[in-house]
């Protein structure tokens, strides 16, 4: 655990750009991969109107379809079903962090969720001084200083060893590839954006491996060396790496950073070529429908879930601050549904993913990233 919290708080610097506010779905669902996500509301399950849980985005807000959104869903539901209190407040700069804490806290909340690893510093400033009050920071381990510890005990990390599900998207990418090309990109090389593109890549590998195969990974070389668009937003520099990347010859594209998919879009677009998109953190084809003809599958985080659960077990009296690590096996991370795409793979090489899946949660195959106990 130490190696994991201290690499993990190398994250505590930027945020990624994600999310969208919105009352959840109807029902917990369950994808073909085998992970659940956040649905419905329920009854109260607890009698505590005097309980009061809170959340604040990161700069990406709460409107960017995925990261916030999902976050957002998971602790309202929560609240809901405790009957109690909910109070959200937007950050639109990271300056703002440090006083949206301070006005949630003002605010009486009980429970505090942050979402995004650029809240950390603040986050722990926060709990620190409100030592009464429980904390719930997502993608980050608020480990500040480096030394392998939590910075502050009131503070539950949420994290996401989203290289696993990466791996089985690649794989899957490698063998829909026709032209033996499939790239990905980023917003910038932090742990919690190169996770994803270097689960991808081994996932490629892995295929190329036990396939006899030579597809090539285009955009990222592992570690901080790949194609990074220096932010996390929609814009023509997104766009053009995008579209240096699909000039390669790509067909089969990963974007990693939010809204950065859109741009992504729209360089698909601009080439006149037949590109599928990999969505992150959410099923995108569903949250964005404007995927719904290019989107292969998506790469999922189930925040909503975790930040749920974390939330509903502080309102109930039973808040456990030590970190949580979401895989395959817990259903933290996994694979979105094909979609539309169905028609379009093979189905054996669906049942390859299939069992690729199992044989990670067993150990059988090794998925190595900043997070593997």
């Amino acid at each position: 655990m130490k190696k994991l919290i201290q690499v993990a708080a190398l994250s505590g610097a930027v945020a990624l750009a994600l999310a969208a506010c919105g009352d959840a779905p109807d029902d917990t669902t369950s994808t073909p991969g085998g992970t659940e996500t956040m649905a419905g509301s329920a009854e109260p399950t607890t009698a505590t109107s005097d309980f009061k849980g809170c959340i604040v985005s990161d700069e990406g807000g709460f409107d960017d379809k995925s990261f916030n959104q999902l976050s957002y869903e998971g602790a309202k539901k929560a609240v809901t079903e405790l009957g109690g209190q909910f109070a959200e407040v937007q950050s639109d700069a990271a300056t703002e962090f440090a006083g949206n804490l301070q006005s949630l806290v003002s605010e009486g909340c009980d429970t505090i969720v942050s979402v995004g690893f650029a809240l950390s510093a603040d986050t722990v400033t926060s709990a620190t001084d409100n030592a009464d009050l429980h904390y719930i920071l997502v993608d980050d381990a608020a480990d500040n200083d480096f030394d392998g510890t939590k910075d502050a005990e009131n503070i539950k990390p949420l994290l996401y060893d989203t290289a696993q599900a990466a791996f089985l998207a690649g794989y899957l990418s490698a063998g829909y590839s026709q032209a033996g090309k499939v790239g990905t990109f980023g917003g910038q090389p932090y742990p919690t954006v190169t996770i994803f593109m270097d689960g991808f890549k081994q996932g490629v590998e892995y295929y190329n491996k036990q396939k006899g195969a030579s597809v090539q990974v285009v955009g990222f070389e592992g570690g901080d060396k790949g194609s990074f668009t220096g932010g996390f937003a929609a814009n023509d520099d997104a766009k053009q790496v995008a579209a240096g990347i699909i000039d390669q010859g790509v067909d089969v594209i990963l974007p990693v950073g939010g809204p950065i998919y859109q741009s992504a879009m729209d360089a698909i677009a601009d080439s006149g070529r037949d590109v599928a998109l990999i969505g992150a953190d959410a099923d995108v084809f569903n949250t964005d429908p404007k995927t719904q003809d290019i989107i292969l599958t998506s790469i999922l985080k189930n925040m909503d879930v975790s930040t749920y659960d974390a939330m509903l077990a502080s309102g109930q009296g039973n808040w456990d601050p030590e970190a949580y690590i979401g895989t395959l096996e817990n259903g933290g991370v996994g694979i979105a549904p094909l979609h539309n795409f169905e028609g379009k793979v093979d189905p054996a090489l669906v049942a390859e993913v299939d069992q690729l899946k199992q044989d990670i949660i067993d150990g059988k195959v090794e998925v190595t990233s900043y997070l593997a106990q």
